[in-house]
């Protein structure tokens, strides 16, 4: 009795007391009322509120997802009435076929880098020269071979488009990251003389004998492999699936014609009404042309994300049999920023973490400044792919990702669980994304005078 006034102290109760007898809802209705119709409150949270631990949002999700599907199509529309259909996929195929191609030579350029590296790594393993010598030789070709396309594309009598640029800087970057793990994981196969259990799989999953990897096609394989990170042998899925294949290049179909056409009929006129550069204009005009440019820039990010991540790549690794398709992780769920990035490139993260943070610690540098360096390179390789070939030095990129990173600092203990991740979704809308479409606007509004196309 004492429990039972006790419970009816605090509210009502759902679940019946012990050797309570609880009355069933189709029995005689003369039968003694239900203990529910005298007291119908108890101590709960409202379902909305943190502490309810509710977690069941798909309806809300699905009126959210309907709800900009009808603004955006609202937007669409607008943009429709007002500019007509913008869209020829024909102009971009014509610009292509009238260019002379200079990006093609200069991309076939970069094999000389590769079998400059191959080259020394021969060398070494016959002890021609040291490895002292061979590190250093290393160093200076790929010092070269970032210099050079950015000499060749700032040369003012050689006509690159800004489309060619950026695929050749991207490609360059990339086989940079790339020649680097191959000098360094072959220096580390030819310390390890006593090999280890660990060290036994890489360099042979069959027989545990050291064979001969210095070749062309162990090279090229690694180049042309969706991984930044060398080892000697990779592992590989049994065969080729063809409907996996034509899948993926169907998505890269589809999704490229999708990207140009958001650039034609949705960027395009909000670039044409924009009359100056964005350091320009005044702080309203700049916000709103910002806010304009939020939506249809996301969706191009999203869809180059799904583009490049997981259509090409794995497109790449099926053709290749190549077996570790971790390209990304849930990035979406990401309630830090420190997440966000390690999860949107694991194979950049695992290039990172392997030839730069690791190294860095045994050389007893704290980890948080190990941190730092690492975030530093992928800002300073994001600003070199992106500023170059628009030829436009803003450094709006590299100050944005150092922004995000003092917000990650300062900002990441108070926003967590939730609130994390929509600061996380708030930098995506606002942060690097945007800062590239700047970079594109501004390139838009000083080459006003020449064909459209130059800013695809």
């Amino acid at each position: 009795m004492a429990q039972a006034q006790e419970h009816r102290s605090r509210g009502c109760f759902s679940d019946p007391l012990p050797g309570e007898v609880v009355s069933d809802p189709d029995s005689d209705p003369d039968s003694e009322p239900d203990s529910d119709m005298f007291c119908c409150h108890r101590v709960q949270d409202s379902l909305l509120s943190s502490a309810s631990r509710f977690t069941d949002y798909r309806g809300i999700l699905n009126w959210i997802i309907i709800l900009l599907v009808l603004t955006h199509a609202h937007l669409f529309l607008e943009n429709f009435i007002q500019h007509g259909f913008l869209i020829d996929l024909w102009k971009v195929l014509e610009h292509l076929i009238e260019d002379e191609w200079p990006s093609a030579y200069l991309i076939m350029a970069a094999n000389v880098f590769s079998l400059a590296a191959l080259l020394l790594e021969r060398c070494q393993d016959m002890g021609r020269i040291s490895s002292s010598m061979g590190h250093c030789l290393h160093l200076g070709n790929l010092v070269v071979l970032m210099l050079f396309p950015a000499a060749v594309i700032l040369q003012c009598d050689t006509y690159i488009s800004t489309a060619g640029a950026l695929l050749s800087l991207c490609i360059y970057a990339v086989l940079g990251l790339k020649l680097y793990s191959y000098q360094e994981a072959n220096s580390w196969y030819r310390q390890e003389q006593v090999r280890s259990p660990g060290i036994r799989h890489c360099i042979s999953q069959e027989n545990g004998e050291r064979t001969d990897h210095l070749t062309l096609g162990d090279l090229y394989y690694f180049l042309l492999a969706p991984t930044l990170c060398y080892q000697r042998d990779f592992p590989r899925t049994p065969n080729v699936r063809f409907n996996f294949l034509l899948q993926r290049l169907l998505e890269m179909v589809i999704l490229t014609q999708l990207m140009v056409g958001i650039m034609q009929q949705w960027i395009g006129p909000l670039f044409q009404r924009s009359g100056s550069c964005f350091t320009t204009m005044d702080v309203t005009m700049r916000i709103e042309h910002l806010v304009e440019l939020v939506a249809p820039n996301h969706f191009l990010w999203l869809i180059l994300f799904f583009l490049f991540s997981h259509s090409c790549l794995n497109f790449s690794g099926e053709l290749l049999r190549f077996g570790d398709r971790h390209f990304y992780g849930d990035w979406w769920n990401a309630d830090t920023l420190k997440s966000f990035w390690r999860k949107l490139n694991v194979p950049f993260h695992k290039w990172s973490h392997r030839h730069l943070y690791t190294p860095l610690l045994r050389k007893r540098v704290l980890p948080r400044h190990a941190e730092l360096l690492a975030f530093l390179l992928s800002a300073a390789l994001c600003e070199y792919v992106v500023a170059l070939p628009l030829r436009t030095w803003r450094l709006w990129i590299f100050f944005i990702m150092m922004l995000e990173l003092l917000v990650a600092v300062f900002l990441g203990r108070y926003f967590t669980g939730n609130y994390g991740n929509g600061l996380v979704w708030l930098c995506l809308l606002m942060g690097p994304p945007l800062a590239v479409m700047t970079y594109f606007h501004d390139h838009y509004i000083s080459h006003r005078g020449e064909p459209p196309l130059t800013l695809y």
